[in-house]
């Protein structure tokens, strides 16, 4: 049998490097990492709507058709760890994609255009449960205190 022996930390400040590395400017780059990337993702959808002949719009474009879809599995996804998130996100973007290219073809229907509106519908739709969840969730306590609050006043 194998014990772990957990180090803690010293008391007297004399840490090392592993503790300074989360206390400087750069420590929680995870918010601008992820305004810079929708940025880039609303750029892309917007360029392809627009049908902007800029060499921006493919990359952009093809940022936005992964990350939106991926944005809203992920986010159904909470429970899993970070990496299997990631990579599930990831997939279910792809598939989801792939459908709406296969529908499109089979309906002889398809267009850039269509396929970037089509993949944000979805997107959206795959966040509106999570968002009703929250708002509900959020909600909820004040309504359970309104209500005890009417019985002991009974």
């Amino acid at each position: 049998m194998q014990t772990l022996h957990i180090k803690t930390p010293s008391t007297d400040g004399a840490g090392g490097d592993a503790e300074r590395a989360g206390t400087g400017p750069g420590r929680d780059l995870s918010p601008l990492l992820a305004g810079a990337a929708t940025a880039v993702a609303a750029v892309g959808a917007t360029l392809a709507l627009t049908d902007a002949g800029t060499p921006l719009r493919g990359p952009c474009t093809l940022f936005f058709l992964l990350a939106a879809p991926a944005a809203g599995i992920g986010a159904a996804l909470r429970g899993l760890e970070t990496f299997g998130r990631v990579v599930a996100a990831l997939a279910g973007a792809v598939v989801l994609n792939m459908l709406v290219a296969q529908a499109m073809l089979a309906v002889h229907r398809w267009s850039v255009r269509g396929g970037v509106a089509a993949v944000t519908v979805l997107s959206l739709l795959l966040l509106l449960p999570l968002l009703a969840h929250q708002i509900l969730a959020h909600r909820m306590p004040a309504h359970r205190e309104r209500r005890s609050r009417k019985r002991t006043q009974e």
